[in-house]
């Protein structure tokens, strides 16, 4: 029995150091699924937020091209209301899923600038719907659905700490033509 007690604290240690591995294990295997399960909503939450930011920037884009039409703006590539309405009708129902999607898996904050941005959105198109010719006032409704875009990234960019981007806000120059 001697034989025995004079290994018991060999043995006690050697427990000890399993029980002591086994837990620093089980927490590191923890904190990895952690952080593999919060990069996966990351992406899933990036997909969303770039797909509400494409279907609604695609009712940006006929709302320029119809205001074009109108004599409102530049656009190069006027659309008559007639021939925009199928288009607009389409890209305001694509908007729905992924304005969904948005409120699923996003941030209060990204939502309420989303919000923001497509009621400036909104706005414009009534705009055009109402065949309005004003370019000072497009260009007003145009600096408040600039400034809602330039929110709604702030926020995404901020939600999932990625650095600050470029405000996609340059001067589009005329083209010379030689």
């Amino acid at each position: 029995m001697s034989a025995f007690i004079q290994q018991l604290p060999a043995l006690i240690g050697v427990v000890i150091g399993a029980l002591g591995s086994y837990l620093a294990i089980v927490r590191g295997d923890r904190a990895r699924f952690r952080r593999e399960r919060t990069a996966r909503w990351e992406e899933r939450r990036l997909a969303v937020y770039a797909d509400y930011a494409r279907s609604l920037k695609k009712s940006v884009t006929l709302a320029y091209r119809v205001a074009s039409h109108l004599g409102n703006d530049p656009h190069p590539h006027p659309l008559s209301p007639e021939e925009a309405e199928p288009l607009l009708a389409e890209a305001t129902l694509a908007r729905d899923p992924s304005g969904e999607a948005l409120i699923l898996l996003g941030s209060p904050e990204v939502v309420e600038r989303a919000r923001a941005w497509v009621v400036g959105v909104m706005e414009m198109e009534q705009f055009l719907r109402d065949g309005t010719r004003d370019p000072q006032a497009w260009q007003t409704l145009l600096e408040r659905q600039r400034a809602g875009r330039e929110g709604y990234y702030a926020a995404v960019r901020e939600d999932l700490a990625l650095p600050p981007g470029h405000s996609a806000r340059w001067p589009v120059q005329p083209v010379q033509h030689t």
